[in-house]
């Protein structure tokens, strides 16, 4: 090679020793120790502003929930009723030969509605949660299914969730109704505020009318404008934090159906 022909372009140069080279990057490092590739993963992220817009009050998401909330009372009373029924007359009956089958029955019951409780939370809320195995039966007839149902965990803690999870699906369900039928009745206000004034003859939604000790009437309406949009502005607050708090409601029966129908 001439000494024309060493800076030439384009030529390779001629590799030097191995301990010379550069390694080939393996990605940038910005501050705080992320490479480029978790640093535009992370810029993806849902933060916790974008995570509370999927439960505004018109979200589909808000919806489902909504729909598990209010559904869970149905399935929770019929699921009461059934497991403290069978209960206490397979109890009261056990002296008999009736006790143990009219148990096992309950047990198969509780069972079912535990498969109609994880199919709410797949359907609506995208929870899948595995059911249990099937009950093993190790003795053959009749009597050998009836023992392997008493003997099955699952059906026990089925049991358990349909007892338990009443008096809190009742709650959800009165709490979710009552806030979001108070949201809208104060949202929508300031378009039927006119309706008291006209035919009713008060200034506006009457709130309290009481007669104090000393004789004087107390009244208070909702009629003048401050007053009017005061009110719906609360509306609108309630009909916002409503759906964050159904969702906090419902992580109750969630977790019971991962613990006790899972």
């Amino acid at each position: 090679m001439t000494g024309d022909d060493r800076g030439r372009p384009g030529d390779n140069p001629t590799p030097g020793p191995p301990g010379d080279r550069i390694p080939a990057p393996t990605g940038l490092r910005h501050c705080g120790g992320m490479t480029n590739d978790q640093a535009i993963t992370s810029s993806f992220r849902p933060t916790a502003a974008a995570r509370s817009i999927r439960y505004t009050p018109f979200s589909p998401r808000t919806f489902r929930l909504y729909g598990y909330a209010l559904g869970g009372l149905p399935v929770a009373l019929v699921g009461f009723v059934w497991t403290v029924t069978l209960f206490a007359l397979g109890v009261g009956t056990m002296v008999t030969a009736l006790g143990l089958p009219v148990l096992a029955l309950l047990l198969a019951g509780a069972r079912g509605f535990g498969a109609v409780e994880r199919g709410r939370a797949r359907r609506l809320l995208g929870d899948d949660i595995a059911g249990p195995g099937p009950v093993v039966q190790r003795r053959p007839g009749r009597w050998g299914a009836v023992t392997a149902r008493l003997a099955d965990p699952a059906g026990w803690k089925a049991a358990a969730y349909l007892v338990l999870m009443f008096p809190w699906q009742l709650l959800t369900f009165v709490l979710t109704v009552t806030l979001t039928v108070t949201g809208w009745v104060l949202a929508l206000y300031p378009c039927y505020a006119w309706v008291f004034p006209r035919y009713v003859g008060w200034s506006g939604a009457r709130l309290f009318d009481t007669v104090g000790r000393n004789g004087v009437h107390h009244v208070y309406e909702l009629g003048s404008p401050w007053q009017i949009g005061a009110a719906a502005l609360v509306g609108i607050g309630l009909l916002l934090l409503t759906p964050h708090l159904v969702r906090a409601l419902t992580a109750v029966p969630r977790a019971a159906t991962r613990t006790l129908l899972g």
